[in-house]
């Protein structure tokens, strides 16, 4: 699906896969990130994903009232899990919001594993 925004000069359409590579790499840049997982239904595996693939640890959902987004991350040991979800949550809707000019209406974040 895609996002599409209208204007008095006509309509901005955004794909899907944009969507996910902004999310995915304004949740890598934020401090505690290890990378970003994918999770296999079958067996619950959490799979761990380079930049190349980041966008697997990434779902988007277009609304008509704005981007719901789940990310799917796993942490560095020691550090405080909710500031750092926090800290996602607010870099990824600044970055969306300011890159695309696209409303998220909110941030879900699966803590898949943690890296000591």
């Amino acid at each position: 699906m895609e996002c599409r925004i209208n204007n008095a000069l006509g309509q901005i359409t955004i794909s899907e896969d944009v969507l996910l590579k902004v999310a995915g790499y304004a949740t890598l840049e934020c401090y505690g990130i290890v990378a970003m997982s994918s999770k296999h239904a079958t067996d619950g595996f959490a799979e761990w994903l380079g930049r190349e693939n980041l966008a697997k640890g990434v779902e988007v959902n277009i609304t008509d009232d704005g981007i719901d987004i789940d990310l799917y991350i796993i942490v560095e040991y020691g550090i405080s899990i909710v500031e750092v979800c926090n800290i996602i949550r607010s870099q990824v809707c600044y970055k969306i919001e300011n890159m695309t000019g696209a409303k998220v209406r909110k941030v879900n974040i699966t803590v898949e594993g943690i890296r000591i």
